[in-house]
């Protein structure tokens, strides 16, 4: 028999914690607009829920932790990480 132990988590805020590779501005969003600087744009620090990048951004935040933390890639697929054999 096969003893196997499977454990997952459900971060609330994902795309909210992923760090940009590169520069992102964006424009002020309707009913935000700040009517001092109507031609202002803002560069985002982290990533934003629909910003293209995002889900990127958090696995690549994701597997950093992992890989410190002694996990391993899968073999068939990077997206799974395994706790490394002792």
């Amino acid at each position: 028999a096969i003893r196997i132990f499977l454990a997952y988590v459900d971060v609330e805020t994902t795309f909210l914690n992923g760090i940009l590779k590169e520069e992102v501005y964006v424009s002020q969003p309707e009913g935000f607009v700040d009517q001092d600087h109507l031609n202002h744009v803002f560069k985002l620090k982290k990533a934003l829920y629909g910003l293209k990048q995002a889900p990127r951004a958090w696995y690549d935040l994701l597997s950093k932790f992992h890989l410190s933390q002694k996990f391993v890639k899968g073999s068939r697929s990077n997206f799974v990480h395994s706790e490394g054999r002792k």
